[in-house]
């Protein structure tokens, strides 16, 4: 990972697409800082499509697509998209599961659920799981006292071994069932709704994140950023970002917006 003052100005000149997780990406200490959202602000006036990706659930992507400045919202992982037409008042959302396959989901995490909190003492669900409609998602360290990173991988065994896919982010391990990630929804996002074809989309998008569930991120996109914080997971990555900011969490993303603007301003 190279320093991202290393980044090379034609590369940051040619980024129209700002792709980026939330938690501990955006947000600090599980708070969205002035500077962050301005960030985010800035990028939106400039012309940049912005678009988190999150694994956050479906009741807060309502609500970021609505309100914050975005252009439109991965959730849960890849399990949707949302997008908020502003101008027709009406919110666009495309699911990768059908209604029918959401509902049997829900009945093997339901047993997943039960499992890993009879079998992982002092893991919760998360707080946010009431909002949710793909996917389950464990507490190790946002409301609950942080545990050690074998209880963590304790949990991720328990999904796998149901055959359901799980991913640690800096707060959570999220598991569905499904073959998607954040990278498929996010392609078919850009592909649906802003005609951006897969080889264009390389070329034109910045991702950044922070923990090993924006790995597939890092994987498929060049140009890829992990704030600072991503070195406390650098040895869970076999995929890791292209660069590093200096700052961590909501501070490291406002550094790289700021490069990417007074590239386009340059």
């Amino acid at each position: 990972m190279l320093p991202l003052s290393q980044m090379p100005l034609e590369t940051a000149r040619a980024v129209r697409v700002m792709l980026t997780d939330i938690d501990d990406t955006i947000t600090s200490e599980g708070m969205l800082t002035a500077s962050a959202y301005g960030a985010l602000e800035e990028l939106h006036r400039a012309g940049f499509l912005v678009i988190p990706v999150t694994g956050r659930p479906a009741g807060w992507c309502d609500h970021i697509a609505r309100m914050w400045p975005v252009d439109a919202v991965v959730g849960e992982n890849g399990a949707f998209y949302f997008r908020y037409d502003r101008e027709r008042k009406t919110m666009e959302q495309r699911f990768w599961a059908s209604r029918e396959e959401l509902k049997r989901n829900r009945e093997k995490l339901d047993a997943i659920e039960s499992e890993v909190l009879a079998s992982v003492p002092g893991s919760a669900l998360a707080s946010d799981q009431a909002y949710r409609v793909a996917d389950l998602a464990i507490d190790f360290c946002e409301d609950v006292p942080a545990l050690p990173e074998s209880e963590v991988d304790r949990i991720v065994s328990i999904f796998e071994r149901a055959g359901a896919q799980a991913k640690v982010s800096s707060i959570h391990v999220n598991g569905w069932f499904g073959d998607y990630n954040k990278l498929s929804m996010a392609k078919t996002l850009l592909s649906d709704v802003f005609g951006m074809d897969w080889e264009e989309a390389r070329k034109a998008v910045v991702y950044a994140g922070d923990s090993p569930n924006d790995e597939p991120m890092f994987a498929a996109f060049p140009l890829s950023v992990g704030v600072a914080n991503i070195e406390s997971f650098a040895h869970r990555l076999t995929s890791k970002p292209a660069y590093v900011t200096r700052g961590h969490s909501g501070d490291g993303f406002a550094e790289l917006a700021r490069l990417l603007l007074d590239a386009r301003r340059g």
